[in-house]
């Protein structure tokens, strides 16, 4: 068995004459979607694979196809002959393009074996000239496929070679997706040991030294890692001492470390090459000078094994010294090495000879953190999820660290002014020489158009560019500062229609519905008539300004599915301090430990919101009907009087009649009056979010127990939540489901939200729904109109499709959970903020807003 290795992501050309097997090759090895064949190119364009006179618009949908895939990060097999340099140079370039390493597989099979192979495809009718011609460009290519740029040259010269290989898949040297940390990545060091052990030490390491009581290892009893982004030496009093240390920590596994510009300059010079002995690298030599061969040896090996950048925790961190953006994460080339090593130049030099960095990271809007060094700067700031740590130790600054995944920043001072810099190193405090993107700020072309968005749980949600416009126009012009709103609650999806008569709702698809999908343990819940509010409370107005940003006063928000204030200013503020007190008499600040809190909840009664819709709508609607159908019924009765027949007409109108009082007497259930604040209620059910944490991974129960403790804590505002726990594989358990169902909705509620107990749950087909609402029967008047459960309009009913409206709402979903995910995290506010703006945008979906 021969091993063949390729990278995880390459670019494969497989080299061979026709009829050396080549298509068989790649069907053994490879997934029918890796593989991109000329042929079926050919055949895209002309309905005819063997057409060559289409080859060259054959081969522009073959490139077209690889350089997507590759864009996309997938091993990409191109399936043709290749054996012409032309053709192998457009693939060299295509990967070098992408930043991925060609490979070739070259089957080098004898003559006879490709004619007669050849000769037996009818489809083909070339003769011996071509194959041998073919044979013959190989032959001359074999030697020069490496000088060619391909990084690996794989060539099978037998068919027992052939039958023997099997493809190897490597991680590529910057996939280090399987660390998962935690970590402390360190800054640019420049030769200050000092610094470095102090620095050290207050992270919580224990420093391991050598017989001359230098360090050369140090390890930290959580088992937590450095990652060093980079210039260890120059320009500080140190550097042989700092190399040491790092290097043995790095040899020990209890460190790892990316190569910084100073690196790779001291390589070169060690390796006797010319370069230009300035920026500190004539400190370094002449420090190294007073060490052994011996250790200059191991500098010099060390140094130039380091790896451009690193892709660490499942791609959630990237490291790398002068940063990276996000085309670049996970690649290989020069250009990616080059980035990672100085950035991304203007061109232009300044006033001191220094040339001008592009702020790449003012652009990033990668998902990735990326933690840098290479420019130094006063203090650590956030730009759009990256951070530069290099805070000019050697110049007299800090030497700093960011603790992963905390995201807390630990600095120590440097001990003196090392070295003066040629570019005075600006003090901390004065503005930023750089227009750099605050962590609040937002951007209108991180959501106008087409958008993609990430999310953890679900994938990709994409957004149509006319659904993020109209978005946009409610976010701009209705709703509350984007601070305010890191979460917007998802759509609600209904069971299946029930084929009961008279229903359209009922529990038994929505316990059918999870029990097919395996998830037997469920909670139903009572469903509120109110609106759906997400209410946000800090715990005084110092925390609103110091992690929300607040400008006014504001202390928090109580905020509709489409981030509308519920209230003006002062009714809200009066609001959410009655949420504080009850939060505070809950004792829930130091429970959950914390100093804000995101909750999801009705707010009630119904009109308190839809006020407009009542009058305008509902009550238009019952008034009309109450008002001309017993005028209409006294009309018919005289004429029936008189001898008229009305065929059945005087029972409809008497029918209709009914239906508008109950449809009158459904949503008056929902209304009373309010003042203010009196008469107003909030009835919680879920805690979405705190100071750095998340709670869908907590049951339903835990949530409703925190519920029940608010109600205890502020019974003049919190309304409980009834609920029921339901096994499905229990048939007297579901019997009891049904049967609150039916008391609930008997005496008027609304009905209830049937939810996986477990809160998030996954199913064989990916997350399950986070809950589906079964409405009562009167309630659904007020949904579908007074007469909705006349037979021939209930009939027509019952072919309303929920599939896209269930579509919608576990993409809504996961949105959700993003955004709260990226809270938690302390991410960009425009990172939540991309979230929060898609769930707005798929409202505008074409969904029939009744389901």
């Amino acid at each position: 068995m021969t091993e063949l290795a390729i990278p995880e992501l390459s670019l494969v050309a497989l080299i061979g004459a026709s009829g050396s097997g080549k298509s068989t090759f790649a069907r053994d090895h490879f997934a029918p979607t890796e593989v991109i064949s000329s042929d079926f190119c050919r055949g895209l364009v002309s309905d005819n694979e063997n057409n060559q006179a289409a080859t060259a618009d054959a081969f522009d949908v073959l490139n077209y196809i690889a350089g997507k895939r590759l864009a996309a990060g997938r091993l990409t097999v191109i399936d043709a002959t290749n054996v012409q340099r032309d053709a192998r140079r457009e693939l060299v370039e295509l990967a070098r393009a992408h930043d991925v390493l060609p490979v070739a597989i070259v089957l080098d099979l004898p003559e006879q074996l490709c004619v007669a192979r050849t000769a037996n495809r009818p489809d083909r009718d070339f003769g011996v000239a071509v194959v041998r011609r073919q044979r013959e460009q190989l032959r001359r290519s074999l030697r020069g496929l490496a000088k060619e740029g391909f990084r690996k040259v794989h060539v099978l010269r037998s068919v027992e070679e052939v039958a023997a290989a099997t493809i190897v898949r490597e991680k590529l040297l910057t996939d280090f997706r399987h660390e998962h940390g935690p970590f402390d990545v360190i800054g640019d060091v420049h030769g200050c040991r000092s610094e470095l052990e102090t620095l050290l030490d207050t992270l919580g390491y224990r420093l391991n030294r050598d017989e001359r009581d230098r360090p050369v290892d140090a390890v930290h009893p959580e088992g937590r890692r450095p990652v060093f982004v980079g210039d260890l030496v120059d320009r500080g009093p140190d550097s042989p001492g700092v190399l040491r240390l790092v290097m043995g920590m790095v040899k020990s596994g209890h460190a790892l470390c990316v190569p910084g510009n100073h690196e790779n300059k001291l390589v070169r010079a060690l390796g006797g090459r010319q370069v230009q002995v300035t920026h500190g690298l004539v400190e370094t030599l002449a420090q190294l000078d007073a060490e052994t061969e011996e250790f200059r040896n191991e500098v010099a090996e060390f140094c130039y094994g380091l790896i451009s950048h690193l892709v660490l925790d499942d791609g959630r961190l990237v490291v790398a010294h002068a940063g990276l953006k996000e085309a670049y994460h996970g690649r290989a080339s020069g250009r990616v090495r080059s980035f990672a090593l100085y950035g991304d130049s203007t061109g232009e030099t300044d006033e001191f000879g220094l040339p001008v960095r592009y702020p790449w990271a003012n652009d990033y809007r990668g998902q990735a953190m990326v933690l840098y060094g290479h420019t130094p700067t006063p203090e650590a700031e956030w730009v759009n999820n990256t951070m530069c740590l290099d805070t000019g130790c050697v110049f007299g600054g800090k030497l700093t660290a960011l603790r992963y995944p905390e995201k807390e920043v630990v600095s120590v001072p440097a001990e003196k002014v090392w070295y003066e810099p040629v570019k005075p190193f600006p003090v901390a405090g004065e503005p930023a020489p750089v227009d750099v993107r605050h962590h609040d700020q937002l951007d209108i072309n991180d959501v106008l158009g087409k958008r993609v968005v990430e999310t953890a749980h679900h994938g990709r949600v994409t957004v149509r560019e006319e659904n993020a416009a109209g978005a946009l126009e409610v976010m701009s012009r209705f709703a509350l500062h984007p601070r305010w709103l890191p979460y917007l609650p998802p759509a609600m999806a209904p069971a299946a229609t029930s084929k009961r008569p008279g229903l359209l709702e009922h529990p038994d698809e929505a316990f059918a519905s999870y029990d097919s999908s395996g998830v037997t343990d469920l909670i139903c819940e009572e469903k509120h008539m109110g609106s759906r509010a997400t209410v946000l409370v800090c715990r005084d107005s110092s925390v609103a300004v110091a992690r929300f940003g607040a400008t006014g006063g504001e202390s928090g928000a109580v905020y509709t599915r489409t981030g509308r204030s519920f209230f003006g200013p002062d009714l809200s503020k009066a609001l959410l301090d009655r949420v504080r007190s009850a939060v505070d008499a809950a004792g829930l600040w130091k429970q959950l430990d914390t100093d804000w809190i995101l909750l999801d909840s009705e707010l009630l009664p119904w009109s308190a919101k839809a006020e407009d819709l009542l009058r305008d709508q509902y009550a238009a609607v019952g008034a009309a009907a109450r008002a001309a159908l017993p005028a209409a019924l006294a009309g018919m009765q005289t004429a029936r009087g008189r001898g008229v027949v009305l065929d059945g007409l005087l029972e409809r109108t008497r029918a209709r009649a009914a239906n508008a009082e109950a449809f009158t007497a459904a949503y008056r259930r929902y209304c009373w009056p309010t003042d203010g604040l009196d008469g107003v209620g909030i009835a919680p059910f879920q805690v979405l979010a705190t100071q750095g944490r998340t709670y869908h991974d907590r049951d339903h129960g835990w949530h409703l127990q925190v519920a029940d403790r608010l109600v205890e804590a502020g019974p003049d505002l919190f309304r409980p939540t009834r609920r029921i726990r339901v096994d499905t594989s229990d048939p007297d358990s579901v019997a009891a489901g049904i049967g609150w169902w039916e008391s609930l909705t008997a005496d008027g509620g609304e009905g209830m939200v049937v939810k996986p107990f477990a809160n998030l749950t996954r199913t064989r087909r990916g997350i399950a729904q986070p809950g589906l609402k079964v409405r009562g029967r009167e309630y659904l008047r007020i949904i579908y109109g007074p007469d909705y459960t006349e037979p021939q309009n209930l009939a027509g009913l019952r072919d309303r499709n929920v599939n896209h409206k269930r579509s919608l709402a576990l993409r809504e979903y996961a949105l959700g959970l993003e955004s709260l995910e990226r809270l938690a995290r302390g991410e960009p506010l425009w990172r939540i903020h991309e979230a929060v703006f898609a769930v707005l945008a798929l409202e505008s979906e074409p969904v029939d807003p009744r389901l």
